[in-house]
């Protein structure tokens, strides 16, 4: 009996946590955006990480914070009502190298825990080919 009634209580605690009421922010193609191998003079390096409000009470995103000074996050500053979209636009510098950054966003969505949100970026940037002007270039002699 007691191995019944705890199973059911498990059961109801299990239950009740999905049916959370609040605001819950779904990612429309999730937590990670790559933009592959990109330069800087093909690409702006903004990007768009897309969201909708599935819960029953406005989403607030309070902040947008980037581990480093090169990624500028851009986030609605008004609330989102429930079943409406918006987006958090991030603008990366384009540095030569690896892209691995993280963006961490603060918000009152139930869904996970905190309301803190970790959105990644990645990729690589080249730098185009420098052409030095001064350079002696190869000739092919006709055979």
């Amino acid at each position: 009996m007691k191995r019944i009634l705890g199973l059911i209580a498990v059961l109801v605690i299990t239950a009740s946590g999905y049916a959370q009421s609040g605001a819950k922010l779904e990612l429309k193609n999730g937590d990670t955006i790559d933009y592959g191998t990109t330069s800087k003079e093909d690409d702006n390096g903004v990007r768009f990480f897309e969201f909708t409000n599935t819960g029953d009470a406005p989403l607030i995103i309070k902040e947008a914070k980037s581990t480093c000074g090169c990624t500028v996050p851009n986030w609605p500053k008004e609330p989102i009502a429930p079943g409406k979209t918006g987006k958090i636009e991030v603008k990366y510098n384009m540095n030569p190298g690896p892209i691995r950054k993280t963006i961490t966003v603060q918000s009152n969505a139930v869904n996970y825990p905190g309301g803190t949100v970790a959105l990644k970026i990645k990729g690589d940037v080249v730098a185009q080919d420098q052409v030095n002007v001064l350079q002696k270039k190869k000739t092919i002699v006709n055979q």
